[in-house]
């Protein structure tokens, strides 16, 4: 089978990417997805978040290795197994970032990447609520509105939030992101947008857009390059070889795009041959490009979960408690598309500064009027809001990486969340400012009692210890085959991520990431897809 472009993975990147490509009738693009379609209910129905992670045909169930700084516990790391990847699983926030974000990128020696630089391919997909103007449009693929419910538990925060200093914002996405607001999410009248659904599935009526799902790739293939153009000889990504159905199948591309997300990237990267030469030769993978940097780099948003029980205002927990409010929650979303249904995981969301060391926000909270153990697990039978509040700037770095050449090899996963002074200070900071924030008057007056981490951690180091204990993974994992100057030996990718030495090969996914967003990390990827698919338009033309 021959084509022009071969995509591994429709994720977020993935299918956007594919709906470019495939708009040049010219070339024939195939997408390959080791998951299934987006046929299932829950996949579509926003609240269905609660049923599709952990579940085998949505989630791939990944887990951690035990994690230092959380004690030694191992934590569940989901990420999408079905066309939308992640996208069809996530808690749907529509946040771009800060815009010194994308000017660090670019003050690293990366051109183009700049908050100016990206801005329009934010906008190139963008169908918001509000009115056009410099900072949105409407007609895009990526619808965003508003919430289509509000709780007053959730309003009385954001008021004892504004009375310790956190101001009211009407936008998180105009480059500065500080304050609170209820979240805005891709959503189109009650039903979740997914990459899947925006991007994806209207372009496959194309005759050369081909997608094979249940395509679980096993490597890339490769042959020497003839350095046309006077060029030094080097190797070209040429192809693929999967697994689907029973049969191992092969197919050729002049140009091979890994969208694997920075979990799987790295980890097909490596079972091809691309990596650390000693790791490779220790997994008994033939070195095809030394690149030490394949895996390394891992990056996520630790969230805090902590926990206060309220008296005299609804919250969900004792309201889905009440069976027969269930066929009432349904019949209003069938009829209205609203009501607890139309939730995102969570619903009020703001920025703020854990002290005054920082210049700009570096706290997200994610707000929810609803609690339970962890996710899967039941809702807790008292009434009860969550304040989960993450570090967007975590000085800890992972690793992840394959364990073995097959890809019925599950990846290593190490986070190593919480692995310096400074991250584990901010995650203390960060839980005091929740106390302060129910201790304030407009919140107070629902008398909140801490249930998680517990009142009795008072000092420094029990607070400290308390963040080990509570913190979990708030599912935005980024770098693992990151972007850098070529002088930069841990670069696996360049500013137009083509991946170093090797010929015919792009990543275009979260794993690029030098740094992490300051926020939600699933519109930022749909942004670098659009402009590694106007980079790629670019590189055609010029034959």
């Amino acid at each position: 089978m021959e084509f022009d472009d071969i995509i591994v993975g429709a994720g977020s990147a993935g299918c956007l990417l594919a709906n470019r490509l495939s708009a040049d009738p010219s070339r024939r693009v195939l997408v390959l997805e080791a998951g299934g379609r987006d046929d299932w209910i829950w996949f579509h129905i926003p609240v269905g978040y609660l049923f599709a992670i952990g579940d085998p045909r949505a989630d791939w169930r990944f887990a951690t290795e035990p994690v230092p700084g959380l004690g030694g516990r191992s934590l569940a790391y989901p990420r999408g197994r079905v066309i939308g990847g992640s996208s069809a699983i996530n808690g749907m926030i529509y946040m771009r970032g800060q815009a010194a974000d994308y000017d660090g990128w670019r003050q690293m020696g990366l051109p183009g990447w700049g908050w100016e630089d990206v801005l329009p391919f934010f906008l190139a997909h963008e169908d918001h609520v509000a009115p056009p103007g410099p900072l949105h449009r409407s007609g895009g693929e990526w619808r965003v509105e508003e919430m289509r419910l509000r709780w007053a538990v959730l309003d009385a925060f954001a008021d004892a939030m504004e009375a310790c200093g956190v101001p009211r914002v009407a936008d998180f996405n105009s480059g500065d992101n500080e304050g609170v607001s209820y979240f805005q999410v891709n959503q189109r009248r009650g039903v979740r947008v997914s990459a899947a659904t925006a991007f994806l599935k209207p372009a496959l009526s194309r005759a050369n857009l081909t997608l094979a799902t249940g395509a679980l790739v096993e490597r890339l293939l490769f042959e020497a390059d003839a350095g046309a153009g006077g060029r030094q000889s080097q190797l070209r990504a040429s192809g693929v070889r999967w697994r689907e159905g029973g049969a191992v199948r092969e197919a050729r591309a002049s140009r091979i795009t890994l969208c694997a997300g920075a979990v799987m990237t790295p980890v097909l990267l490596e079972r091809s041959g691309i990596g650390d030469g000693e790791r490779l030769k220790r997994l008994g993978v033939d070195v095809v490009q030394h690149l030490p940097g394949v895996g390394e780099n891992l990056q996520d948003h630790l969230q805090l979960r902590p926990v206060y029980r309220v008296s005299g205002v609804p919250t969900l927990n004792e309201q889905y408690a009440q069976v027969w409010r269930r066929p009432l929650m349904a019949l209003d979303y069938a009829l209205r598309r609203r009501g607890p249904m139309t939730m995102a995981p969570s619903q009020l969301g703001a920025f703020a500064r854990s002290s005054d060391r920082f210049a700009t926000a570096n706290l997200e909270f994610h707000v929810q009027p609803l609690s339970l153990d962890r996710f899967g697990e039941p809702l807790h039978r008292f009434p009860a809001i969550t304040a989960s509040v993450c570090n967007l700037r975590p000085e800890s770095r992972g690793a992840v990486h394959a364990l073995g050449p097959s890809p019925d090899d599950p990846p290593s996963i190490q986070p190593n969340y919480l692995a310096t002074e400074g991250d584990r200070v901010v995650a203390v900071d960060a839980l005091r400012l929740v106390r302060r924030i129910v201790a304030a008057p407009p919140f107070a007056r629902y008398a909140p009692q801490e249930v998680a981490p517990g009142p009795e951690a008072v000092t420094d180091a029990e607070l400290a210890s308390a963040a080990a204990r509570i913190g979990t993974t708030i599912f935005h994992p980024v770098g693992t085959a990151r972007m850098g100057r070529a002088d930069d030996p841990m670069a696996v990718v360049d500013a137009r991520l083509r991946v170093r030495g090797v010929d015919g090969l792009r990543v275009v996914d979260a794993s690029v990431m030098p740094t992490i967003t300051s926020g939600n990390t699933n519109s930022p990827v749909l942004m670098i897809a659009e402009k590694a698919a106007a980079m790629m338009r670019e590189d055609d033309s010029r034959g």
